[in-house]
């Protein structure tokens, strides 16, 4: 069977973050951006053991972690927006779901490409989904979603569907956005 049998697939949520500015802000205030990476690293260490995730790989000020499902995935990355926002730096982060790839302790494949590129096409503070994503957390997840059309992203062969994800956070007079308006309740049940 040649080399392949010896590849473990298997179907996993990606999360992909990064640091954004981080070069910059090292070079303005280097012990200050390495406090405040240092309290990044620790959060989103924090929320990926909470929501069942494992990192997979960490390179500078990113991290690529994988969950056994769409839901953990999507709401740690929220939590993790939630716990960085009032750091000094700002994470983007993206989440796909896909088949990936296990050789040794090692992690590949195009799902968990497609999570780094939709990282890459966040804007700073904020998480981006594929539709796989979208479609597997609608309604599990207290957020809303904003089609950003399809994508095409870097050395991927097709257009992948976007969605932003905005967080809602309850209160007693109903859903309310991260933005503080106030979501209108459905006439009927």
């Amino acid at each position: 069977m040649g080399q392949d049998a010896k590849l473990e697939h298997r179907l996993a949520a990606i999360m992909a973050t990064d640091v954004v500015g981080y070069s910059q802000s090292m070079q303005a205030d280097e012990a200050g951006t390495l406090a405040a990476l240092s309290a990044i690293r620790q959060a989103t260490e924090s929320q990926i053991k909470q929501h069942r995730g494992r990192i997979a790989n960490t390179a500078g000020d990113g991290v690529l972690a994988h969950f056994g499902s769409a839901v953990d995935a999507v709401s740690c990355a929220i939590a993790l927006q939630e716990a960085i926002g009032e750091e000094k730096l700002q994470v983007r982060i993206g989440v796909h779901t896909g088949d990936i790839v296990r050789k040794g302790r090692e992690l590949h494949g195009i799902a968990i490409n497609i999570a780094s590129r939709l990282e890459g096409v966040a804007r700073p503070g904020t998480i981006v989904i594929s539709a796989a994503v979208r479609d597997d957390v609608l309604g599990k997840v207290a957020a809303t979603f904003t089609d950003l059309g399809q994508m095409l992203l870097k050395n991927i062969a097709e257009p992948i569907r976007a969605y932003s994800l905005s967080p809602t956070i309850s209160s007693e007079k109903g859903p309310v956005s991260r933005a503080g308006r106030v979501l209108p309740l459905p006439d009927k049940p």
